[in-house]
């Protein structure tokens, strides 16, 4: 039996299975893990629960720690940063008149 907890990177999106390493996980929690992306903050929204090994695809990847304050600051500017983009995106549409309606990732 494998131990998984499921944990989600954006509301209401894709829940995405992790190994919790030895960390006690609780739903609500904030975690860093490492995606294809690089490293991410999610929310543990499933919390850990035993599964059967024949039923995981590949190993999965652990959870490296709980958040930290410095995390989440980090998280909150690249939010900013993504706020003044799409702005600037949706400007530059209005601007060219292009048929294009910009969305946030």
């Amino acid at each position: 039996m494998a131990v998984i907890v499921g944990i989600r990177f954006k509301r209401a999106a894709q829940i995405y299975y992790f190994d919790p390493a030895d960390f006690n996980l609780d739903i609500g929690d904030t975690v860093v893990v490492e995606t294809t992306r690089g490293l991410t903050i999610g929310r543990v929204v499933v919390a850990p629960h035993e599964v059967a090994s024949a039923e995981l695809g590949e190993p999965l990847k652990p959870v490296l720690r709980l958040a930290q304050p410095d995390d989440l600051e980090t998280e909150q500017a690249n939010k900013e940063k993504e706020s003044r983009a799409l702005a600037k995106c949706e400007e530059l549409v209005a601007k060219s008149q292009l048929p294009m309606n910009p969305l946030a990732a």
